[in-house]
């Protein structure tokens, strides 16, 4: 049997624990300042801290940190023009989880990615989302072997801290219209050969919908209680 590859989904695993404490700072601000239980993305994310050090190959990277409209975006879907956060952050998720390396390069991966980001950059966490995509070497062997997935979103919902922070504060949203949501679904993956399998998904996005605007993706944010 050919040789799984690691997937575009082992979320967190290119940000440190002190990016993911400023990402809460910089996104959910006052609005999860009440949520205590907070719990952190551990595991994968942990495995990786240190990917951004200028001496590594990471998502630091020249063409991770800005990568060209001009290469296209292969076969990563344009952000749909929704103005509800939670529907909007299940087409983000179900974008976060596919890939088609047969057909798409690395650069046009983060290219089609950028375009779901938030223009306000006090609230775009891009190393968050860029992460998540394998570093050059990994992604040319995933190529060389087909590799590609699609995705099927179950359900999308507000974490109940994320719930409750509203309800304490609910003019707390109108500073950044910051919105966490919670998605889960399943992740197919297939490579030549007749190699595959599936494997179920969960990822929590910080989401910012501003008053007649569509959504945009602003970070992939730390877990909070379900």
């Amino acid at each position: 049997m050919q040789k799984r590859f690691p997937s575009l989904s082992g979320y967190g695993v290119g940000w440190s624990a002190n990016r993911r404490i400023a990402i809460v700072a910089l996104v959910i601000a006052a609005l999860l300042a009440a949520a205590a239980a907070v719990a952190w993305f551990t595991g994968r994310g942990e495995q990786h801290q240190g990917r951004d050090t200028p001496s590594q190959a990471s998502s630091s990277s020249p063409s991770e940190a800005a990568p060209k409209p001009a290469a296209g975006s292969g076969s990563v879907p344009g952000p749909p023009q929704i103005a509800e956060p939670v529907a909007y952050a299940r087409a983000a998720a179900a974008m976060l989880w596919s890939y088609d390396t047969r057909d798409t390069s690395r650069d046009q991966q983060l290219a089609g990615m950028r375009a779901w980001m938030t223009k306000e950059t006090t609230y775009a966490d891009w190393a968050s989302v860029s992460g998540q995509v394998p570093d050059p070497l990994l992604w040319s062997r995933m190529a060389d072997n087909d590799q590609y997935a699609t995705a099927t979103v179950t359900e999308g919902h507000y974490p109940s801290a994320f719930k409750q922070a509203l309800a304490d504060d609910p003019s707390a949203i109108t500073e950044a219209y910051i919105y966490v949501v919670t998605v889960n679904g399943k992740q197919q993956i297939a490579w030549k050969k007749g190699g595959g399998g599936a494997e179920d998904r969960a990822v929590t996005l910080a989401v910012q919908c501003r008053p007649n605007h569509d959504c945009s993706l602003a970070a992939i944010a730390p877990r909070v209680a379900p």
